[in-house]
């Protein structure tokens, strides 16, 4: 006898509570139930106390576990793992700089970064980690709960596990509110992605002394001083679905227009569809050619034993250090980094247009990019490498801006997993009539709605962007 097959159940495609409870919890600046957000500074300085953290830099030749290789001279691990140093060769359109050569990290694999979430008395918190990274300014900053590449997580390093990943890999009870990959710096990296997570779960946790729960409005907070939230993190809370506004509490005419901008009714410059339209025309008529080269195939380019580096001093520079780290998986490595010369500068210039606050976004070309172009802050460089050459659009617009339009600033590490001391300076200044509604070429005014939106799809916005996404969030 035939039976009827059984009918799955269907879901919403959408959940429908998500936004009111996000908003819920960016609201909640204090935790009435976990940590209070007086308490956190205690909190971090009691973790950095709680081990000996060291990092020293050191010739290559004392790289434990790292040797150049002799017929490309690329930097690489002996496990074939992690990530190497190699060489890039670009060819652009670009006029000022039509071909460059460079060193580049390669590390073909796919990390995790995933900050796990779960109501406590209604209100949403992040399970957030005190993690050491040989880089970091002051090596300890808030990270996600898990920060992690497959060779970390599949334990290459033969140290222990990675705390909590399994409730980034399918844990049962677990719930995906964001799952959606990201590229990472693309001047450093060779077309490098991550992982970037929410996911809920609602059954007990036990938590490790190095973790804390905080509200998203808690983070938010903290994202507002001088590197204490890690790039990781600001690259997950970016993309965030957008929570369920409130238009009748908002402090100031600014703020009136931020929530505007992030509210798909009150509309925008553009549709969305003239948005993707641009963007896709950006991307399918830039004339690029970027080829992986050996290392010593990098022109004006020195290696000496303790660093590789241009022989004008611009840009940055390879050094190693050894590490010693209690805290973490493997107390002790050695490891190349990538140290820039000078602060760097990502900046959002930002302006009202009907009551909406609109985004000025450059179609920013990179030589890691998987696809090329992504979105990327209206200005992004460090200044001090245009001393002698032609300076990018809008820099002197943000760095002669008047304090009174400046609505963001706080400087931030970039990964400090990788680069040395890389700090930019992330600011979001307001204009009026001095930066024209039809922007130049490259160049368009999006809601931070809109930008939103784009961040739940891969590859679309540049991970200075999304720090800076993460900023205007902080915001209010």
């Amino acid at each position: 006898m035939t039976t009827l097959e059984e009918q799955p159940t269907l879901s919403r495609r959408e959940d429908r509570s998500l936004p009111a409870r996000l908003a819920l919890s960016v609201a909640a600046t204090d935790s009435g139930v976990q940590m209070r957000t007086d308490e956190f500074d205690g909190w971090l300085k009691e973790r950095a106390d709680a081990y000996s953290f060291e990092v020293s830099q050191v010739p290559f030749q004392q790289l434990k576990g790292w040797f150049f290789n002799t017929d490309t001279g690329n930097l690489v691990h002996q496990s074939g793992k992690f990530f190497s140093v190699e060489g890039l060769r670009v060819r652009s359109k670009d006029d000022q700089f039509p071909v460059w050569h460079q060193p580049i990290m390669n590390q073909p694999e796919v990390g995790i970064l995933g900050i796990l979430v779960k109501e406590f008395d209604g209100v949403l918190h992040c399970l957030m980690q005190a993690k050491m990274e040989p880089g970091n300014p002051g090596l300890l900053q808030l990270s996600p709960t898990v920060q992690a590449t497959k060779s970390n997580y599949s334990q290459v390093h033969k140290g222990s596990p990675v705390r909590y990943l399994d409730y980034f890999a399918g844990k049962p009870g677990t719930r995906v509110i964001v799952d959606v990959l990201q590229s990472e710096c693309g001047a450093w990296f060779y077309r490098k992605r991550n992982r970037n997570m929410f996911v809920e779960y609602e059954g007990d946790i036990e938590v490790d002394d190095d973790f804390c729960w905080l509200t998203i409005g808690q983070v938010n907070e903290l994202v507002k001083r001088d590197n204490v939230v890690n790039m990781p993190a600001r690259s997950v809370l970016s993309c965030l679905p957008q929570p369920q506004q409130d238009h009748t509490a908002q402090p100031d005419e600014f703020h009136a227009s931020l929530a505007a901008s992030r509210d798909p009714d009150k509309g925008a410059l553009h549709t969305n569809s003239e948005v993707l339209s641009w963007f896709t025309v950006e991307r399918s008529t830039y004339d690029l050619d970027i080829s992986r080269v050996p290392l010593y195939d990098v022109p004006n380019w020195h290696r000496t034993d303790k660093e590789i580096a241009r022989e004008d001093g611009r840009f940055f520079r390879v050094i190693g250090v050894d590490v010693q780290a209690g805290s973490r998986e493997v107390t002790g490595w050695s490891q190349p980094l990538f140290q820039p010369h000078g602060v760097g500068i990502a900046a959002f210039v930002v302006r009202r247009f009907a009551g909406v606050l609109h985004v000025l976004v450059q179609a920013r070309m990179e030589g890691g990019f998987i696809d090329v172009i992504e979105l990327g802050p209206t200005v992004q460089c460090v200044p001090w490498n245009y001393q002698h050459v032609k300076a990018p659009l809008f820099l002197d617009t943000v760095l002669q801006a008047d304090k009174s339009t400046i609505r963001y600033e706080a400087v931030h590490a970039e990964e400090g997993g990788r680069f040395y001391e890389a700090e930019t300076r992330y600011l979001v200044v307001e204009v009026d009539g001095e930066v024209a509604a039809e922007p130049p070429p490259g160049y368009a005014w999006l809601t931070v709605g809109q930008m939103t939106d784009l961040l739940r799809h891969g590859q679309y916005v540049n991970s200075q962007a999304r720090t800076l996404i993460a900023c205007v969030n902080a915001i209010g």
